[in-house]
């Protein structure tokens, strides 16, 4: 009896025409791709992307070298070296995000007790070379200060909600 079923059912391919009839009901509804470089779909307001660091208005850096960010971090893609200044205030000599080990968490931005490091909404940004990955002190300052308006307002936006 087994063997009559198996046979009747490999004769008229059920398995086939059940296939067909799943793809035959998507055929017809409603498309839902989106043709990434002219459409954008939205983005939510918390999305974590590319890091910065921010600069006061009379340009100096943010960054007083606490080493929160790095304590909290905890895939430990941060290093900060320190260097005392003339005046006695602590400032950072190398501080490097390694974007490969990063987890895009936020830690280190919550962490921040002078609002230095920020996760801006960049999301398209790609590496062509080997280190690249690396966002060096220099690198994050260019980022902070070519994104500054964009930054500032998503953070009087975030203050507006807490």
């Amino acid at each position: 009896m087994r063997l009559l079923k198996h046979y009747i059912k490999s004769f008229m391919f059920l398995e086939l025409l059940k296939g067909l009839s799943v793809t035959g009901r998507y055929l017809f509804a409603r498309k839902i791709t989106v043709q990434y470089p002219e459409e954008k779909t939205p983005m939510s307001p918390r999305f974590r992307g590319l890091h910065a660091q921010r600069r006061y208005a009379n340009g100096e850096e943010r960054c007083i070298a606490c080493k929160l960010c790095e304590a909290v971090c905890p895939a430990l893609a941060i290093t900060i070296d320190v260097a005392e200044r003339s005046d006695g205030t602590r400032r950072t000599t190398r501080y490097d995000i390694d974007l490969f080990k990063c987890i895009y968490c936020g830690f280190c931005e919550e962490a921040c007790p002078v609002d230095a490091i920020v996760e801006t909404h960049i999301f398209e940004y790609h590496f062509e070379n080997r280190g690249e990955n690396i966002m060096t002190k220099e690198k994050l300052l260019a980022v902070g200060d070519k994104y500054e308006t964009e930054i500032a307002a998503c953070k009087a936006a975030d203050a507006k909600y807490r």
